[in-house]
């Protein structure tokens, strides 16, 4: 008879028997059944039983009331095999526990999850009051959420995410804090094929977690993050170590502490300049490629460079990012978020980071990678206490292997032949491989010299007195080295060591010394025969610090060799901005310094080349030009460069550039430029109230002028901030502000996109009859012009004006016609604004699948493109069109 028996607490408090319902009595007798069952077995002391039923403050009769309860209880399931047995310290309710649903719950839930789920019938424990009640359902409630979570995970093990994608939707928009549902539904969306939508909906559940709860995403959907990232792009393993080093010879017991650091994940080589810690550090990591396949990261931090100020570590984050094949449009705006990200990407991947040259342990710490499968190795003339404890301490050479180091320069031969010579020589380069590397090289220029004679030769620059101190011994042999140098390298040689930037190609140093670029290269092949310097691929040549230091000493000006220097960065890049932008006005340069080399790109991706390679030193160069108070090509520099770092999105150099741009203008036009661009980028990572002041500026200074251009611009792009904040009033007036202007300078194209600009906001503000004479306006004059791309703009304006005023399928008609114009010019930006306004006259004529297809196709672009805010609205677009 028990195993008939059915006791029911997931639902309604009941029981039954063969089919038939038990009569259990009142809520409170029923109450009495329920704390009993869900301690099948268990003995439910008396006091307790009665906390059960009766909470804490039980009436005066509440025991014998408990056994008149237990008594009709006991009649009720006569005869059933279940018995409410009495002991010694309380009652029991004895019956097999299959007997009772909340058991059955509780072992099928690990076994067969829909079947353990389908035993509930609605809120547990329904019929009962009380606190114990209360409590008991909001536990049990949470032990159905558990499960339910539970036969997600294996649906979505089985690849079952588009399946689950609505119940799961539900799901997070009910529990929009909690981290489990939320990577669930990221699971979810990408088994859909919905990448993009998955990776937006990241920063949604981040964005609340942070405002609400003011913490970050955990590691396990930091983690999924990281793996969408890659998963929604061509896979990219970085591969940036330098070369090897060709002449690393010893170090094996170095080595062999390093293999031991490495364990603990980060390790560090410390010791003083010229010691060899980055050969050291790239041969560790070349002879263990094999242990990394999913790639090397490296990155000089530039901690003890002689005139640069150490790297930013969220600069080198965004340098990585990239290098994991994030596109710019992926990259975060917020620092945090970077490196959250970056943490992400490298979680559970086998990667290596090589940080060279970090100046202290903070400017490591950032740059770690998350879980436990990377590797980091740090090179730093400082212990760096607080990020490891052993560091690898690195000394001169001993003289065994400073004897092979110059033989591999020399030759073991000639080595042999004058070992006493051989011996002095390697004594007074005091070990350090910088010293015996250019030693050796200067053995080799001069054949018919004997070692002993150019042992000789050094110990008359008095470097035999100060051998005792290995620290000495490189500026003394670069003293004697630099001495053999021709007139024309020793020229080249000290104007690099001046040189702005981590490294110089050959044209820029051929500005540089104002020679041809055929002579900067013998003069730098020369320099590197001599061990001065190093040269890597497209033939960029770059120093040690403690040469770059020597080299700098060696010369007492160099402004003109400056000059030149800047002139060739502003010019070339002016050349190449009208290759990447053409249609841009004309920025008015005067003449370079003399003897300046400009040297443009052929074609457009030349020109992205030319300022990919020269990032890294772009920004050093403006501070160069800062520091000498030409504060024009300051402006200049950001001015050339702000095409290309919109279209890579590095909007941080842009900022940057733009702020140093501020600091120097003195000039009232160039006010008006850096105040207004910097503005406008400002708008573009929505820091809105910084962009607002900067744009207020740029137009109280344009007024100031009383130029029409100036002024123009300035109220064109208060008029895109106020519409990118949908404040269109406010951006009505500016657009019928700069229409004066823009008429003034005679550009008719600048005129008809102003019509048009008046055009939309008047739309906007509801005034459509002035909106569409604008807008048509600004199409006659484009069209004239054969302007597609503005033409297209003025259509689609054309079009958002004939869906408000109800002419939807004229709407459709003018939207699609724009379509086709923006995507002739390949503008996905425009294309998918568009795309979202053709979406609302096609839901207004009940075209919902239509409707629902076009914003789908923009929000992919969006995402794609990292435009986060607008992909929101549209995702509530689709949201409100499911619901309805």
């Amino acid at each position: 008879m028990g195993s008939a028996v059915e006791i029911a607490l997931l639902g309604e408090v009941s029981a039954r028997v063969g089919g038939r319902t038990i009569e259990l009595g009142p809520a409170r007798q029923r109450c009495v059944l329920a704390a009993l069952a869900v301690d099948v077995n268990r003995v439910v002391p008396v006091r307790q039983l009665i906390e059960r039923v009766w909470g804490d403050e039980p009436p005066p009769r509440a025991r014998a009331t408990l056994q008149s309860y237990l008594s009709r209880l006991r009649q009720a399931f006569a005869d059933t095999g279940v018995e409410l047995a009495s002991r010694s310290t309380g009652y029991v309710l004895v019956a097999d526990e299959s007997a009772v649903d909340l058991m059955r719950f509780r072992k099928l839930r690990g076994e067969a999850g829909d079947r353990a789920l389908a035993l509930w019938h609605g809120e547990p424990l329904t019929g009962i009051g009380g606190d114990w009640a209360d409590q008991t359902r909001d536990s049990l409630t949470q032990e159905r959420h558990a499960a339910e979570l539970d036969l997600i995970d294996a649906r979505l093990r089985l690849g079952q995410g588009p399946e689950l994608l609505a119940t799961i939707s539900a799901l997070a928009t009910s529990r929009p804090l909690d981290e489990r549902v939320a990577a669930q539904h990221l699971q979810a969306l990408a088994q859909a094929g919905r990448i993009s939508e998955a990776l937006e909906q990241f920063l949604v559940i981040r964005a609340r977690l942070v405002d609400e709860l003011g913490i970050e995403p955990g590691e396990d959907l930091k983690r999924l993050h990281g793996e969408l990232l890659l998963s929604d792009q061509p896979v990219e393993v970085p591969r940036q170590l330098p070369s090897a080093p060709a002449q690393f010879v010893g170090r094996q017991e170095d080595l062999a502490q390093l293999d031991d650091a490495v364990r603990t994940g980060v390790a560090a080589i410390v010791g003083a300049g010229g010691m060899g810690k980055t050969w050291l550090a790239l041969h560790w990591a070349h002879r263990n490629l094999h242990r990394f396949p999913d790639g090397q990261l490296f990155v000089d931090l530039r901690g003890f460079s002689p005139d640069e100020t150490p790297m930013e570590p969220d600069v080198a984050i965004r340098g990585f990012l990239h290098a994991l094949g994030l596109d710019a449009a992926r990259v975060p705006a917020d620092p945090r978020a970077r490196a959250a990200l970056f943490r992400s990407l490298t979680a559970r991947k086998r990667v290596l980071v090589v940080v060279d040259n970090a100046a202290d342990a903070s400017q490591v710490v950032p740059l770690l990678p998350g879980g436990n499968t990377c590797r980091v190795l740090v090179t730093s003339r400082n212990r760096l206490p607080g990020l490891v404890s052993r560091p690898v301490g690195l000394d001169v050479l001993a003289d065994t292997d400073a004897s092979t180091l110059l033989a591999t320069r020399i030759g073991r031969t000639r080595l042999s032949a004058e070992p006493l010579a051989a011996a002095r020589l390697i004594d007074l380069c005091g070990g350090l491989p910088p010293a015996l590397s250019i030693v050796g090289a200067r053995v080799l220029t001069e054949p018919d010299l004997s070692l002993a004679a150019i042992a000789r030769q050094l110990e008359e620059l008095g470097l035999g007195a100060l051998d005792a101190d290995p620290a000495v011994s490189l500026p003394v042999v670069l003293s004697w080295s630099y001495r053999a140098l021709t007139d024309e390298q020793k020229a080249m040689f000290a104007l690099l060591g001046i040189a702005p930037g981590e490294d110089i190609d050959a044209h820029a140093a051929a500005s540089l010394a104002g020679t041809s670029t055929e002579a900067a290269k013998a003069a730098l092949r020369a320099l590197e025969q001599a061990s001065l310097v190093s040269i890597g691929p497209g033939f960029r040549a770059r120093m040690h610090d403690l040469v770059r230091t020597y080299a700098a000493g060696r010369r007492a000006g160099g402004e003109d060799a400056l000059r030149r220097l800047v002139d060739h960065h502003v010019h070339t890049a002016h050349a190449n901005d009208r290759l990447i932008d053409p249609l841009r006005p004309l920025i008015d340069l005067d003449d370079p310094a003399p003897n300046t080399l400009i040297t443009p790109a052929g074609d457009m991706a030349g020109a992205l080349a030319w300022f990919d390679a020269e990032r890294g030193t772009r920004r050093a160069v403006q501070q160069t030009a800062a520091q000498h108070g030409w504060n024009d090509r300051v402006v200049l520099l950001a001015r050339v460069s702000h095409a290309y770092h919109q279209r890579r999105g590095h909007l941080d150099d842009e900022l940057a550039m733009w702020q140093a741009a501020i600091d120097a203008a003195d000039d009232p036009q160039d006010r008006v430029v850096a105040h207004r661009i910097m503005g406008s980028s400002l708008g573009q990572v929505q820091r809105y109230d910084e962009a607002q002041h900067h744009l207020d500026t740029s137009l109280a200074l344009a007024e100031q002028a009383g130029e029409a251009l100036p002024l123009a611009c300035a109220h064109g792009t208060l008029t895109w901030l106020w519409v990118s904040r949908s404040e269109h009033h406010r951006a009505y007036e500016h657009a019928k502000a700069a229409l004066p202007h823009y008429q003034q300078t005679g550009n008719q194209m600048l005129i008809a996109l102003a019509h048009n600009n008046i055009g939309y906001c008047a739309a906007e503000v509801g005034d459509t009859d002035e909106g569409r004479e604008h807008a048509t306006k600004a199409l006659e004059l484009l069209h004239e012009l054969g302007d597609r791309q503005g033409e297209a703009t003025a259509v689609d304006t054309l079009g958002r004006i004939a869906h408000q005023t109800g002419d939807h399928a004229e709407a459709i008609a003018l939207h699609e016609r724009a379509l086709e114009l923006y995507q002739v010019e390949n503008d996905d930006y425009t294309t998918a604004n568009v795309l979202i306004g053709l979406g609302h006259p096609h839901l207004a004529l009940e075209q919902r699948d239509q409707a629902v297809e076009v914003w789908r196709r923009a929000l992919e672009m969006l995402e794609r493109q990292g435009r986060d805010e607008e992909a929101d609205r549209v995702r509530k677009l689709l949201a409100a069109v499911h619901a309805d």
